[in-house]
């Protein structure tokens, strides 16, 4: 188990509301999950470096939501803490002083998401 429990805690306050917002527009949030699928698939890049790249965005971007779903997803799809660490190195070099904040939370977040993450290739 793990004392890292803020991308369960972001996770748990946004998809209620992410499901109202659905409600709303379901076709714009089934066109938005059917993009994302189709971007976060393999092809040249397998999905854990896409997961990664994508932790490294939503770190620059300061996107808690995005942190906690792309952190999962790493951990799910296989990333070691060091290529995570690394990622968010990337994010740092691009963003500077904002993402030393938002970086500690994507770490944490993965770290969460790896202790209780069934691996996929």
């Amino acid at each position: 188990m793990t004392d890292h429990t803020h991308g369960t805690d972001v996770m748990n306050a946004l998809v209620p509301l992410a499901r109202e917002l659905r409600q709303h527009i379901p076709d714009v949030m089934k066109a938005f999950s059917g993009l994302a699928s189709a971007v976060m698939a393999p092809g040249a890049l397998d999905t854990k470096t896409k997961e990664l790249m994508a932790l490294a965005i939503a770190v620059s971007h300061r996107c808690d939501g995005c942190i906690a779903s792309h952190a999962r997803g790493a951990a799910k799809h296989g990333a070691s803490e060091a290529e995570v660490a690394e990622a968010i190195g990337v994010a740092v070099l691009m963003t500077g002083g904002p993402a030393t904040v938002y970086g500690p939370r994507a770490l944490s977040a993965f770290k969460e998401y790896q202790s209780s993450s069934p691996t996929t290739p």
